[in-house]
């Protein structure tokens, strides 16, 4: 593993752009709330690597346990597997949430704009970069864009689906079409949950989503490994 700064897992999503390839983050993840087991038997470390393999410049590792079957130690596991910079996916509230993340191996933290007041996502957001941390600070809603605007993010997540109903919804990349003009202009902006397709990541990337992130569809693919490589094709830039 190379060491980690602030800026990383930006950083590689915008080398992915240069590659003119679609930056196609995969979630890892055991359980959905919606569709249930996910792994079916599989190792979640070794399917990490080998998306590594396959191409893939990031990764996003959920680790909430209640509902998405995740934990602190499958990240742990991962970060120390993998070479890219990886993104840790919980319910983040607190410092103590922030300095766990650092002490786990992550380079990017997700901060969820629907489950904290503005002041506290202000502050989670500011002392993040201060740890070494950079945040993938995610909106739903017109509501919480305005505000997330004020932080000025390098990074701004877009959820097509509801996390409050824990993603139980059928929302699709029509949101980030509805929320994406609103974004701050100089922020990377990813498109999180109901990418089912080529499709959908060519309506994100059209609406003007720099990335995408996908984790059922991939875990879902008959052949995850093609799954993978349709997506990351499905733009051909001139």
């Amino acid at each position: 593993m190379s060491l980690k700064s602030v800026g990383d897992f930006s950083a590689a999503i915008a080398a992915e752009k240069e590659r003119r390839r679609v930056p196609v983050i995969p979630d890892i993840k055991c359980i959905s709330p919606k569709e249930g087991d996910l792994l079916h038997g599989r190792d979640p470390v070794e399917v990490a690597t080998n998306l590594v393999s396959w191409g893939a410049p990031v990764l996003s590792v959920v680790t909430e346990r209640e509902h998405f079957g995740g934990s602190p130690k499958l990240l742990r596991a991962i970060a120390e597997r993998v070479h890219v910079p990886v993104l840790r996916k919980d319910f983040i509230c607190d410092m103590s949430g922030l300095h766990e993340t650092v002490e786990l191996g992550a380079s990017a933290v997700l901060l969820i704009a629907a489950i904290v007041d503005e002041k506290t996502l202000a502050m989670l957001y500011e002392q993040a970069i201060h740890i070494g941390l950079e945040p993938l600070v995610e909106v739903h809603n017109l509501e919480e864009m305005a505000f997330v605007k004020t932080l000025c993010p390098r990074m701004l997540g877009i959820n097509n689906r509801d996390i409050a109903d824990l993603e139980l919804d059928d929302g699709g990349p029509v949101r980030t079409q509805r929320l994406a003009e609103e974004k701050p202009a100089s922020a990377i902006l990813i498109s999180e949950s109901g990418i089912l397709s080529a499709n959908d990541v060519r309506q994100a990337v059209h609406a003007g989503a720099d990335a995408v992130l996908v984790g059922t569809a991939l875990w879902q693919a008959t052949d995850m490994q093609s799954m993978y490589t349709e997506l990351q094709e499905a733009i051909r830039y001139e």
